[in-house]
């Protein structure tokens, strides 16, 4: 059962569901994560296979694509009714202008305020098959936080399953491309990804001075116990920041050896604010602070131990630059302004 929890805390973390509930536990292992997270595959992706239906800022029908984890898809016209089952997906779609056609939502969505008039389709790693089905979805859009065997289920009851994999920011921004593309939004998807550039380069042009040997080393903890190295975009956005990230040396989530971060002596320490731990109802900044030998980590005794927005830093959509933005003010407060 702790692993279960464990992985379920890093899924849950991962879609961003902080403020709906604001709890997690901690556990063994991070099985389940780690399937949900090693499940891409290389494939064209719908705006690459799309490419030569489009026709100049409308895409043209019938429309095959192929989604990041390998599926394939053929659409007779843009989808009218759309199920999200991840809040980051819900994020996109909406900037998308496509609130019309969302017809339900994950229990955790919270953002934008109009999730909260659709209908509810249960969790993000667990729908109600029967609520989705009932809907009669013509696309049926899900994230990294979806384990593969979940997917794959739901597929099999005929539902048109797409699901994203995003891992690094560039990803991020070719989601709400691709899914632009498919609901022949292509032209709504330019605003929020010009705008995610934008921040991008504000902050690269913030940090570009910081020498190598001047770089800030950032512990990140987002679920209880656990950080997260390389391969993942969290860790590329403190690389951004101008950051160096004490887990770095590790692939994906992690659960965390107390004296390793002991022994790197992060500068900064950043983690989701608000979030209590399910097991032991203590706030996550108080579980940090109170490990024992951490009060002698410079990050602590110089009180720069900063929360963050969990579901703006953790949800793969159009708002996670704006937690780029909130780190890089986390690690160099005198060169970033938001």
């Amino acid at each position: 059962m702790a692993g279960l929890t464990a992985a379920a805390a890093l899924l849950l973390a991962l879609a961003g569901c902080g403020s709906n509930g604001g709890s997690t536990g901690a556990g063994s292992s991070p099985s389940s994560a780690a399937t949900a997270s090693a499940s891409a595959s290389p494939s064209a992706s719908a705006s690459q296979s799309a490419s030569p239906a489009a026709t100049g800022k409308h895409t043209s029908y019938p429309l095959t694509v192929t989604d990041p984890t390998g599926q394939t898809f053929t659409f007779d016209k843009a989808p009218e009714r759309i199920v999200s089952t991840s809040p980051a997906e819900t994020e996109i779609l909406f900037a998308l202008g496509l609130g019309g056609e969302i017809v339900g939502v994950s229990d955790y969505d919270n953002y934008p305020a109009e999730t909260k008039d659709k209908t509810k389709v249960g969790s993000i790693t667990q729908p109600n098959e029967e609520t989705i089905v009932g809907l009669e979805p013509d696309l049926v859009v899900t994230g990294i936080s979806m384990p593969a065997e979940v997917a794959e289920h739901l597929r099999s009851l005929k539902l048109p399953l797409y699901q994203t994999q995003p891992k690094t920011l560039d990803d991020v921004m070719k989601d709400i491309a691709d899914l632009g593309v498919i609901t022949d939004r292509q032209s709504e998807a330019e605003a929020p990804v010009a705008s995610m550039k934008a921040d991008v380069q504000k902050v690269k042009d913030a940090v570009a001075l910081v020498k190598p040997e001047d770089k800030k080393k950032v512990y990140i903890e987002f679920a209880p116990g656990w950080t997260v190295g390389k391969g993942e975009f969290m860790d590329e956005l403190i690389t951004l920041a101008g950051g160096v990230n004490v887990a770095g040396d590790t692939t994906g989530w992690n659960e965390i050896s107390e004296e390793k971060i002991v022994q790197s002596n992060p500068d900064v320490i950043l983690y989701a604010k608000d979030l209590i731990d399910s097991e032991s109802g203590k706030p996550l900044e108080d579980i940090i602070r109170g490990r024992s030998g951490w009060d002698q980590i410079s990050a602590i005794k110089n009180n720069q131990v900063v929360g963050l927005d969990q579901d703006v830093l953790s949800r793969p959509g159009p708002r996670l630059t704006q937690g780029l933005l909130q780190v890089a003010k986390a690690i160099y407060p005198d060169l970033v302004k938001e």
